[in-house]
């Protein structure tokens, strides 16, 4: 049997709060800023080398500082892939010196559009390098993205906190249905495969869940007279658009339709909930799913949803903000000298017709577990108590539905929402089902399985900490 590690690391701001700082007042700060990259960067998404050719809507990234008493928090959104942990670890500790916030108390999370910058891992790491061989020079990074990525995240997270003022906070959770669908089925010949196409008559029946929970925080002026941000928390894929177009994908048409009644100057910060086997594909029909008016069709309906839940949603009558934080380390996939060898010339096959798919992947995977290094993983996990009703539970990588929802159905707070993508893009984190069944998602995953329940065990320990937490 293998052996989890729940290493609780005691880097988090006070989780105890004192006697004042319970009555005081809660702050809130919003900043935006702008993370897009030049064109002719590489984008994220697929196993194929694909050139930005310029911007349908601007990557951002969107900081909410929360401060009550002593402590403060940061969560920030940005449309991205995900967050590398060189990244995050030091945007993290950059902004902790320039604002005070702990660097354990700073959430940042990639919404994993695939319409980003690919500047991450072991397959911009092969273009790279495939790049530079050929000329001396990759002539699509001349700009040092990663280190401009840094500057602007604690570049938002340090308006975010300069612009703190007093605010009243209302949560609720909607239920939002007829957009997600579970991308995996159990096909006639006994296998588990994802995404089998529309209309296959080979599918049986999804392989697991979908989580219609809508998750919805209103962040207001103290008079009401002002809606400052919102955000909103929903488990869908942002893999719609496609193109060679920078773009946040179907947020963009959320933030959009909520400021024709919220106004121009309301920010809507979305947060990806646990999607690692969703997606918004319908396979019960033939009607095309792609592109700008996709991501538009969503995003309005998640809006309207959002909407009708405005006025149903519960003031938050005594905030009591409290963080922590701690990891639970995990065995890694381990893999043999010669399939490493064999990985690492594969990586010339891929986006070509000379390796099948799944092969592709396994050699990105195997290739990124060599980046990594090591034999085990750190999975971090963040819980943010806003009051004694509702908690925000922020966890790495893609994580399959089925975890997420445990989350939940385990915390003791009467809503949780659960974001993932946070810190750390560790590739797919299935449940040991999943990996029992097979297919994409755990070829693609760099987790032994059993680390996605231990990630659950954690946060659920957290939860129920903070839950009797002063």
């Amino acid at each position: 049997m293998r052996q989890f590690v729940l290493s609780f690391i005691l880097t988090f701001s006070a989780t105890a709060l004192p006697l004042d700082a319970k009555a005081a007042d809660l702050q809130a700060g919003v900043a935006v800023v702008d993370i897009t990259p030049p064109p002719a960067y590489r984008m994220c998404g697929y196993f194929n080398e694909r050139l930005s050719t310029g911007t349908h809507d601007p990557l951002q990234a969107k900081a909410l500082v929360l401060r009550q008493g002593d402590t403060q928090a940061a969560l920030v959104f940005c449309d991205l892939i995900g967050l590398s942990p060189q990244v995050s670890s030091r945007a993290r500790k950059i902004a902790q010196e320039k604002t005070g916030i702990p660097a354990a108390n700073i959430l940042i999370h990639g919404t994993h559009t695939h319409t980003g910058p690919l500047y991450l891992g072991a397959l911009r790491k092969h273009f790279h390098d495939v790049a530079v061989q050929k000329t001396g020079k990759d002539p699509y990074e001349e700009v040092d993205y990663p280190a401009l990525l840094v500057e602007r995240l604690v570049d938002a997270i340090g308006q975010a906190s300069a612009a703190a003022k007093p605010v009243t906070l209302s949560a609720g959770v909607a239920t939002q249905r007829g957009l997600s669908f579970n991308r995996r089925f159990h096909m006639k010949d006994g296998s588990v495969r994802f995404n089998p196409g529309k209309l296959n008559p080979d599918i049986l029946r999804p392989a697991g869940p979908i989580d219609t929970d809508l998750g919805v925080v209103l962040i207001k002026s103290p008079d009401a007279a002002q809606t400052v941000a919102a955000l909103s928390v929903f488990a869908l894929h942002l893999d719609t658009v496609g193109g060679t177009e920078y773009g946040a994908d179907y947020p963009f048409y959320l933030e959009r339709e909520l400021r024709q009644q919220l106004g121009n100057s309301f920010v809507s910060l979305f947060g990806t909930g646990t999607c690692g086997d969703i997606n918004h594909v319908d396979v019960t029909h033939a009607r095309p799913q792609k592109g700008q008016e996709e991501a538009g069709r969503i995003g309005t309906a998640l809006a309207e949803t959002v909407r009708a839940e405005l006025a149903a949603l519960k003031p938050l009558a005594a905030p009591k903000l409290a963080v922590r934080s701690a990891t639970a380390e995990v065995p890694l996939q381990q893999y043999s000298p010669d399939e490493i060898a064999a990985a690492a010339r594969d990586m010339f096959k891929i986006g070509t017709s000379e390796l099948p798919f799944l092969e592709q992947v396994k050699a990105n995977k195997i290739t990124e577990l060599q980046l990594r290094g090591g034999k085990t993983l750190a999975l971090e996990v963040q819980v943010f108590r806003l009051s004694d009703d509702t908690a925000i539970v922020g966890l790495p990588g893609e994580v399959f539905v089925d975890l997420g929802v445990a989350i939940k159905r385990q915390s003791p707070f009467a809503r949780t929402l659960v974001v993932e993508l946070c810190n750390d893009v560790p590739a797919y984190i299935p449940t040991q089902k999943a990996f029992a069944e097979g297919s994409y998602e755990t070829v693609n995953s760099l987790v032994a399985p059993g680390g996605g329940e231990a990630m659950v065990d954690l946060a659920v320990k957290l939860l129920k900490d903070l839950k009797t937490a002063q």
